[in-house]
């Protein structure tokens, strides 16, 4: 069946998860991270997935702000940031994440083609409601989605069910897009059609799906559809 509905992950996907360490580094008032920056971030971000995978496999949810929190704690432990004010202000700068460069113009044309858009995403729904404000995307959306409606995260086919849910669509009618090789597969074997965002290059995960299609950005989601 043809495409009626384009699902986006958030974090990493249309917001650049990095861009709040980036963004602090470059503040004299946070010396702290000029140098330990790229590692924080990837530490930070890398702790923040492992803390809902262990989570959803423990039954033990919490929202998605709790273990971004522990995960920054974690890494700015590991990189020897102990200055309270940094932590504050990566966290602050959080809720405001930069979107990639080319996700508005892309929205803007799967509206334009008269497609469904969400994000479905493991953020709790204040966070990613201040992430698309703060990015200005929220026009070119339908509803974003959060895993606290079913209270798990994400690869549990509980969150996938959302979207079905909402839209009334079946899976096959669904293409899902995810920076995250687990998520794009996760949705793959769930049924949805999948582009996985690899702007990193990195190999595709040994799961039990595979992306049906690998990307440099998002630039061309569009022509998926």
């Amino acid at each position: 069946m043809p495409i009626t509905t384009v699902v986006f992950d958030a974090y990493g996907t249309l917001f650049d998860v990095n861009a709040a360490a980036m963004q602090a580094a470059k503040d004299p008032a946070h010396p702290d991270l000029a140098d330990v920056w790229p590692a924080v971030a990837r530490d930070w971000r890398l702790k923040q997935l492992q803390y809902t995978w262990l989570r959803a496999v423990a039954g033990q949810h919490c929202d998605f702000w709790k273990v971004t929190k522990d995960g920054l704690d974690w890494a700015l432990e590991a990189n020897g940031v102990t200055a309270t004010a940094t932590r504050v202000r990566l966290l602050e700068l959080y809720w405001k994440l930069a979107a990639y460069a080319e996700v508005p113009a892309m929205l803007q044309a799967l509206k334009t083609q008269g497609k469904a858009t969400a994000i479905l995403s493991n953020g709790s729904p204040d966070m990613l409601n201040g992430a698309v404000s703060s990015a200005g995307i929220g026009d070119v959306l339908d509803v974003v989605l959060s895993v606290e409606d079913v209270g798990v995260f994400k690869p549990h086919e509980r969150v996938y069910d959302l979207v079905g849910a909402h839209f009334g669509c079946t899976k096959d009618e669904v293409l899902f897009v995810s920076s995250n090789g687990w998520d794009a597969a996760g949705a793959a074997g769930y049924g949805f059609q999948t582009a996985w965002v690899n702007r990193v290059g990195e190999p595709v995960d040994r799961l039990y799906a595979k992306p049906h299609h690998v990307l440099s950005d998002l630039t061309t989601i569009p022509e998926f559809t």
